[in-house]
C-alpha cells in the first residue's frame, strides 16, 4: 500500500490531471467528489490499521522463519491483574513485554518495578490513553510520550525506547511525535481482541488458529478472560513447539535508550 507522502502526492497527481482535463473537456463535479472520497478512506485505513505503515514505520512481526514469538500486554499496570498475571508468566519461565500506561505507572510504582525486576520489558504507552490522544497536536502528544518515559525511569531507571500506539491509531501527528522522541513503534500480527471477547474458548481459538513463529501477541492486562485462558495460551504454544521471548529479542531491537 502507498504511503502517507506517496498517496499525497499520487492523488496531487491525479487532481492537476483532472483539472486540466476539464478545463478542456468539461468533467461532472461527482467525480472530485468521488476523488476526495477515496482519498479520505486511504488515510482512514492507514489511521486505523498499525500494520499498514502509512504514517511512520512500525514493527508487527519477526523473522516468519523463526520458531520464536512474542506476548505483550497493554493498559497496566492494574492491581490484582498484573501480579496475576505475573504469577503465571513466573510458573512458566515466560519473559513478555507489558505496555504501560503513564499515569498507572505513577499510580502502581512497586508494581511497575516488580514487571521490570521479573525480567518484563517495560514500553511506552501514553500517559493517559485518552480516546482523543491522537486528535492532539503533535507537541501535546510528544509530551505525553515525554510524561510516561520519566514516569518509567523514575521507577525503574530506564528509558523505554519501544511506544505502542493507543488503540493501535496513528495519524501525521502522532507520527510526528515519534520522530521527535526517536521511539520505535511496536503493533502486533495477532490481535486478540480479548477487550470484546468474553468466552474464554473463542478468545483462546481466535489467537492459536493461525500462531506462527514470528508473532507478536496483543493481550491486555485488564481483560479478566486473557487471566482466565493464559496457562491455557502457555501450554499450547509449547506443544507447538514455538518459544517465547521478550519482543525485543524478536525484533532484534533495544528495549531502552
Amino acid at each position: 500500500m502507498l504511503k502517507f507522502k506517496a498517496t499525497n502526492t499520487v492523488f496531487a497527481i491525479v487532481l492537476l490531471a483532472l483539472l486540466l482535463y476539464d478545463r478542456n473537456e468539461g468533467l461532472p463535479f461527482w467525480i472530485y467528489i468521488a476523488l476526495i472520497l477515496i482519498y479520505f478512506l486511504f488515510l482512514a485505513y492507514g489511521s486505523a490499521v498499525l500494520s499498514a505503515q502509512f504514517f511512520l514505520p512500525v514493527k508487527c512481526k519477526g523473522e516468519g522463519q523463526s520458531n520464536t514469538i512474542a506476548i505483550t500486554f497493554d493498559d497496566g499496570p492494574i492491581q490484582g491483574n498484573t501480579e496475576t498475571i505475573l504469577e503465571i508468566l513466573k510458573s512458566y519461565n515466560v519473559a513478555a513485554a507489558f505496555f504501560c500506561i503513564g499515569n498507572r505507572v505513577m499510580e502502581n510504582p512497586s508494581l511497575t518495578k516488580r514487571i521490570h525486576e521479573a525480567g518484563h520489558l517495560v514500553g511506552n504507552h501514553s500517559y493517559w490513553h485518552k480516546a482523543t490522544f491522537d486528535l492532539q497536536s503533535a507537541s501535546k502528544i510528544a509530551k505525553e510520550l515525554s510524561d510516561t518515559d520519566e514516569a518509567i525511569s523514575k521507577v525503574i531507571g530506564l528509558k523505554p525506547n519501544f511506544f505502542r500506539p493507543p488503540y493501535g491509531v496513528t495519524n501525521p501527528m502522532v507520527a510526528k511525535a515519534v520522530r521527535m522522541g526517536g521511539y520505535k513503534t511496536i503493533g502486533w500480527s495477532v490481535r486478540s481482541f480479548d477487550t470484546v471477547i468474553k468466552d474464554g474458548t473463542v478468545l483462546l481459538n481466535r489467537i492459536t488458529k493461525s500462531l506462527k513463529g514470528g508473532d507478536v501477541i496483543l493481550l491486555h492486562d485488564y481483560s479478566n478472560t486473557t487471566l482466565a485462558i493464559l496457562p491455557a495460551l502457555l501450554d499450547h504454544i509449547t506443544k507447538l513447539g514455538l518459544k517465547i521471548v521478550r519482543v525485543d529479542a524478536l525484533l532484534n531491537e533495544k528495549a531502552y535508550v
